[in-house]
């Protein structure tokens, strides 16, 4: 038996959201514009032109387009800086764990995440030889909770969506796999992720016997 499996990135993975939270407030900051952890959970999963649109609009502001680019291009240098000194150490808890059973298990696994920073940052941490497959930022062009980026995932696995799995920490990313028809785990908030089929807290509560099922499903 054999299932697709996709993982998201910043907050399944490793914890970049902090980076992200770092790096958005600054330049939020910078413009004049409160910017809280509260509204940064509303940025989770949400590509970075759109990020930028909700938080001028939080701050009741317009500015002109090339404005726009330049603070986008300000905002993902800062984020870059933030990512250039992560290493193993940043991997969430008991992900190695769950990679390495699927890999003894040989069951394929797929990237699908929003960041276009995705590959620097598992070459950071050292996962990137554990994915088959990686499908970003950069090979997607519309934003969770449209699948587009799961169904490429699934694609790149050359598994059927109903045979795939996706790790997500976010509502949009739930949605996105439901929207796909593939199984949604969702990993964090009960009640934030509660259209998921699956909910935990991270993977520390994942069990071995539970990866068993759902390959044997």
């Amino acid at each position: 038996m054999k299932k697709g499996f996709i993982f998201d990135l910043d907050g399944v993975i490793v914890d970049t959201a902090k980076y992200h939270f770092l790096a958005w407030k600054k330049l939020a900051n910078d413009i004049g514009i409160d910017f809280t952890e509260t509204q940064n959970e509303q940025l989770k999963g949400v590509s970075r032109v759109r990020s930028l649109e909700k938080i001028l609009s939080w701050g009741n502001k317009t500015i002109p387009e090339d404005e726009f680019m330049e603070l986008m291009a300000k905002k993902n240098n800062d984020y870059l800086s933030y990512i250039a000194k992560m290493d193993e150490s940043e991997i969430l808890p008991d992900v190695p764990k769950v990679l390495n059973y699927l890999k003894k298990e040989d069951q394929p696994i797929s990237l699908g995440s929003a960041s276009k920073n995705a590959r620097q940052i598992l070459k950071k941490v050292n996962l990137i030889s554990d994915f088959n497959a990686i499908v970003d930022g950069n090979d997607v062009s519309k934003a969770k909770p449209d699948p587009e980026v799961f169904l490429n995932a699934a694609k790149s696995l050359e598994m059927i969506p109903q045979n795939c799995i996706v790790f997500e920490d976010s509502l949009a990313g739930v949605q996105a796999a439901n929207n796909a028809n593939m199984i949604s785990i969702g990993i964090g908030d009960k009640d934030v992720l509660k259209e998921a089929d699956y909910v935990f807290s991270d993977f520390t509560e994942i069990s071995i016997v539970f990866l068993k099922e759902l390959i044997e499903k």
